[in-house]
């Protein structure tokens, strides 16, 4: 089994709260990583609310975790039982009256909004909460100077089992299953009744349309409905974790700032199934290639950086930076994606790291090793670049 990067991470959030959260998109590896925790002295108790039988163990929920005391209880799927959440306030107050340590709960979900928004209302200052996405490079040991493994993993995306296959065709498959089963089954269980050609359909001019600025009028136009239902199916494919809506930087600069968010998908390996690019060869020579590639560092770096604020910068002038990382109480970075080997910026992106006060430039690009360019500008590769920013996270945040 791959260590993920967040294990001590989620570790120290068991000694620290009661009930944590792990969310994350389904086949990321959140089960996985649940059962290799190892917390206090007794096995941990695993039930998967997605099965009848476990359920009915929940009959009498409130009895039932009484009697697991001094036992953490992975709860997977918990957001298929949104009454449970009430019963878990009064159980770890219980439980804590009785002098219980924490980390007695570990609640794992594949849709974040519907999860958080009941663990907010119902668990306030008793739940923490971690994201756990697709794999990293950082996370698999790939090196800078490897760039064959670095392009595999962009086109395979980072879902273990797409990752993992044993060769393109089988990554490839996987991942148009993937998409199907959350089309048909996934989705289709959260209550939505949405046409899964439509929502098909829009999530692959989404992967068409890479890190572009959400125009929900024309893709409204393009799918036949209107303009709200679409800003609804984004809204569910975000909660899903399934796209990202990376926000306009905002701030008082006196310039005509763009307010649109940019829309990703967030796993460039459902971008190229979606588009129908098997292998690494097929996504070179396709126009998506750029923006894809561009999408998949933004998410290596956020991954590294959660305790960052993320953003990009635009202005109606030309002022452009494809990311903008703020630390609370620490430095603010503006980064700069290219896929090419000899990368270079525009005279926008100097504008925008003055306009937004960043004190580091960074340029990303498939390069062996860091080197600095004009003007401020430190180039760096993908690995190097989310490396760095999980050393400035962890001391903002630590």
């Amino acid at each position: 089994m791959l260590s993920r990067s967040l294990d001590p991470q989620l570790r120290r959030l068991l000694e620290r709260f009661p009930a944590v959260a792990l969310v994350g998109p389904r086949q990321v590896g959140k089960t996985t990583m649940a059962l290799a925790c190892r917390h206090g002295a007794a096995e941990p108790l695993y039930l998967d609310l997605e099965l009848p039988s476990a359920r009915r163990q929940l009959d009498d929920a409130e009895a039932f975790l009484l009697a697991q005391r001094r036992r953490l209880v992975i709860l997977d799927e918990v957001q298929r039982m949104p009454g449970l959440f009430e019963v878990l306030r009064g159980v770890i107050d219980l439980r804590r009256r009785e002098g219980e340590p924490n980390g007695q709960f570990l609640l794992l979900g594949s849709a974040s909004g519907a999860l958080l928004k009941q663990g907010s209302e119902s668990l306030a200052g008793r739940l923490a909460t971690l994201e756990l996405g697709a794999f990293q490079a950082r996370e698999l040991g790939i090196q800078s100077q490897d760039l064959d493994a670095l392009q595999r993993l962009w086109a395979r995306g980072g879902f273990p089992l797409s990752w993992l296959a044993p060769d393109d065709a089988g990554s490839m498959a996987w991942r148009e299953a993937f998409i199907t089963t959350y089309l048909e089954r996934e989705i289709p269980q959260l209550g939505p009744r949405i046409p899964a050609t439509t929502l098909r359909r829009l999530w692959t001019m989404l992967a068409h349309q890479q890190g572009a600025l959400l125009n929900q009028a024309q893709l409204a136009g393009s799918l036949a409905v209107s303009g709200q239902t679409v800003a609804r199916y984004v809204d569910l494919l975000a909660d899903l974790m399934l796209v990202r809506r990376l926000t306009p930087w905002h701030g008082n600069v006196g310039k005509r700032l763009v307010r649109t968010p940019k829309v990703y998908v967030r796993d460039s390996g459902l971008v190229h199934a979606l588009l129908g690019l098997p292998t690494l060869e097929h996504v070179l020579g396709h126009p998506v290639a750029g923006a894809s590639w561009e999408g998949w560092v933004i998410e290596q770096m956020l991954a590294a950086a959660p305790s960052a604020e993320a953003s990009f910068y635009r202005t109606a002038r030309g002022a452009e930076a494809d990311l903008v990382l703020r630390w609370r109480g620490g430095p603010t970075w503006v980064c700069e994606v290219k896929r090419s080997s000899a990368p270079t910026v525009s005279r926008g992106f100097h504008q925008a790291a003055s306009d937004v006060g960043a004190v580091r430039k960074l340029l990303i690009a498939p390069v062996a090793s860091p080197y600095p360019g004009r003007d401020g500008i430190e180039v760096m590769s993908p690995v190097v670049a989310a490396a760095q920013a999980a050393v400035q996270s962890a001391s903002t945040s630590g």
